[in-house]
């Protein structure tokens, strides 16, 4: 294993030191489990522009490559000279491969960078090169504007990082830019907000590679949601009203009783105006629904529940005002993508007394 390319060893097999090959190296069932791994292995290289976003690039380094990672990736990091390559940070980092790395990639990664300088031409043919071939290209942030150079943003939808949604938009007409979701998957193109959103691409991958508890437990690790459906906005003003506000002692109120059948009936008339109106009100303060912010406050007491409790999930789903195990599974599988079983396994690896509740 080198530092920039790393390959994960299923788990339980020993390693195979560089250079050997006989059974001294390991069991003969390792070495089985072995070349399996490097027969399925998924090969992701991550394109380090010129002033790239370190933080852009740590995540699918980490994702990809770090302790924790699923098995059978590898991660490459190349650039379009190897050597160094300066970031926005003040530091310069070290690419061991040029664009030449490309041609081998199942998931080409572009972080962002900044200026938003054209790319040289043999980046964007090397990048229409791997799509051609059949690999997975995949921007976080502003790195949606060199795939889009390449013209492999062509006719899909796509998004970047707010603050340069409406720039994307100007220099490439031909794109369909949305500025208000946190990542898009137009399969095999894939594009990613700023920051953290770049975070929920590379665990949608790892989801759609090796499942949803895969994914679910790498998140775990990383301390971050299992889960954020792409289509959730970059950004909300607030997800509680401020205190002292119109709403604010309304949502106090509905929190105490998320194991009631609250409706958006019972908050309005709580709040002593009509429906229409508190909807309209309470949507102006939280930029949400009341709707939806009753559900999210359900199911975040639920994955509580779940991770601190070994009760069973029909009693969770009562007390969190969801009635049923049903509901609470549809719910889960939207929100997390996982189900209770699984989602108490990646968090809690098992219940307090050895039990999982199903």
């Amino acid at each position: 294993m080198r530092g920039t390319e790393t390959v994960k060893a299923p788990a339980g097999a020993a390693p195979l030191s560089p250079g050997r090959t006989d059974a001294t190296s390991g069991s003969n069932a390792d070495l089985r489990k072995i070349a399996a791994m490097h027969r399925a292995v998924h090969h992701v290289v991550a394109l380090a522009l010129p002033r790239v976003v370190a933080f852009d690039l740590a995540i699918p380094a980490q994702i990809f490559g770090g302790p924790g990672a699923p098995d059978g990736y590898r991660f490459t990091l190349c650039a379009p000279v190897p050597g160094p390559v300066a970031t926005t940070t003040g530091f310069d980092l070290v690419a061991p491969h040029g664009l030449e790395a490309l041609a081998e990639a199942d998931t080409v990664v572009v972080p962002g960078y900044l200026p938003l300088t054209r790319p040289p031409r043999e980046v964007t043919d090397a990048l229409r090169a791997a799509a051609a071939r059949g690999a997975r290209t995949v921007s976080v942030c502003t790195g949606a504007f060199t795939l889009a150079a390449a013209g492999l943003l062509d006719g899909r939808r796509a998004t970047t990082h707010w603050m340069d949604a409406d720039e994307l938009a100007r220099r490439h007409p031909e794109v369909d830019v949305d500025a208000d979701v946190l990542y898009t998957d137009q399969a095999p193109v894939l594009t990613s907000a700023g920051f953290t959103a770049g975070i929920d691409l590379c665990l949608h991958l790892v989801r759609e590679d090796h499942g949803a508890e895969a994914a679910a437990g790498l998140a775990r690790r990383l301390v971050v949601p299992a889960h954020r459906e792409g289509g959730q906005a970059q950004y909300l003003h607030r997800a509680m009203p401020a205190p002292g506000t119109g709403m604010a002692p309304v949502c106090d109120w509905a929190l105490e009783r998320l194991h009631e059948p609250l409706t958006v009936a019972d908050l309005a008339r709580r709040a002593a105006v009509s429906p229409r109106t508190f909807a309209r009100r309470f949507t102006d303060e939280t930029g949400t629904t009341p709707l939806r912010w009753l559900t999210a406050q359900r199911l975040h007491k639920a994955r509580s529940l779940l991770e601190t409790t070994d009760l069973p999930v029909e009693d969770i789903a009562r007390l969190c005002g969801l009635d049923t195990a049903t509901n609470l599974r549809l719910h889960l599988a939207r929100d997390a993508g996982t189900t209770p079983t699984g989602y108490r396994r990646a968090f809690r690896g098992r219940s307090p007394r050895g039990r999982v509740s199903r």
